[in-house]
């Protein structure tokens, strides 16, 4: 690379794309080159901020920026996969996809297997992964300190209303959002089998309850573990009326462990030495937390050959695979093992009035 410098261009100018702009700004060996939104003001912000070029068309954008390393893609979550594979296709970009990765986990094995072919990268987002806390009950876990798993648990309970979903047009949709457990829950979810290990089987039950949306606002799943735990799931975002809970907690064979806070940045439990509960435990000043910084380092890192990015395409899948397995169950009625073949029949699926009203058109 050329001054051995990252250069990042970001694809979407929403809420979390301010901590991906600020991530890459505070990373030694990163740089924010540009950034591109169509709504072109809200790209103007951000490149005010930073004094970089702005565009409503990323075609434009890499274009007249052609030194960009790679593209974070911060767009609606039912547009990352065509963003994607037409970054990568055309302009032979590495990309960065924020959460979830992709919808379908058909899409994630044609989008890494367009990555080999064209020769770049693809970087999914994790970022509670890198909370103190969260590492804290890792290590715990990997040195054996807490002991064999016994039951996991997921609670979150927060309140999204009527005008949250009305904001855009992609929310609440199959195609474009995904419900609670897609869009709130992601993370709960990737930390059940990062830290609980894989999921060999689950039962889950969806329901609409607090808006008037096509999606779930409520699961509700009983799960076994391959290692001999049990686990259940409990996300909604019908609570009212305010946010109340986001944990997760492990009863294990030499103690219970309890992450929460805004973005499991707070360790509440570790009853093998309460003390590290403070010691582990950051003030975060909203949901996202500080992991995206974690992110760009590790990215930089891998761009660099110093490091392997550490979320590889069979980690990133098995998650996109559990994730999908929630909705498989609920269609099923059934029991589903995360592993088996087939996919979600409604996540994911195509909605082309709404695609079109997110895409960019090469320009003429």
């Amino acid at each position: 690379m050329d001054d051995n410098i990252v250069k990042v261009a970001v694809i979407g100018c929403g809420r979390v794309s301010g901590h991906h702009q600020r991530s890459i700004a505070d990373v030694n060996g990163g740089e924010i080159v540009a950034v591109c939104d169509l709504d072109v003001e809200k790209a103007k912000t951000y490149a005010l901020q930073y004094n970089i070029p702005y565009f409503d068309n990323y075609h434009q954008m890499l274009a007249a920026v052609p030194e960009v390393n790679v593209v974070a893609i911060v767009t609606p979550s039912g547009m990352h996969f065509e963003h994607a594979t037409e970054i990568m296709e055309r302009y032979r970009k590495s990309i960065i996809v924020e959460k979830p990765t992709f919808l379908q986990p058909s899409q994630l094995e044609d989008a890494f297997a367009m990555a080999e072919k064209v020769g770049v990268k693809i970087y999914p987002i994790f970022q509670n992964r890198y909370n103190k806390a969260v590492k804290r009950i890792k290590r715990a876990l990997d040195e054996g300190e807490l002991g064999k798993i016994r039951i996991v648990s997921v609670r979150v309970r927060w309140c999204r209303p009527q005008r949250y979903y009305d904001l855009d047009h992609w929310r609440g949709t199959f195609s474009h959002d995904g419900g609670a457990l897609t869009n709130q829950g992601i993370h709960h979810v990737d930390l059940l089998r990062y830290l609980g290990g894989e999921v060999t089987s689950l039962n889950a039950t969806m329901r609409t309850l607090g808006a008037n949306i096509e999606v779930e606002d409520t699961v509700v799943s009983t799960m076994t573990f391959g290692a001999g735990a049990v686990g259940n799931l409990e996300v909604t975002t019908a609570a009212r009326p305010d946010d109340f809970e986001a944990s997760l907690s492990l009863v294990c064979e030499n103690g219970l462990a309890q992450l929460g806070g805004l973005a499991v940045n707070e360790l509440q439990v570790f009853s093998p030495d309460p003390d590290e509960c403070e010691k582990f435990s950051e003030d975060i000043p909203d949901a996202y937390g500080y992991g995206h910084s974690t992110v760009y380092e590790n990215i930089v890192a891998d761009m660099k050959d110093e490091k392997p990015f550490p979320v590889d395409k069979e980690d990133c899948m098995k998650t996109i695979k559990l994730l999908d397995s929630f909705y498989r169950s609920d269609e099923a009625g059934s029991w589903i093992d995360p592993a088996s073949v087939g996919q979600s029949t409604r996540l994911g699926r195509p909605n082309e009035e709404i695609s079109n009203l997110y895409r960019t058109p090469l320009p003429e």
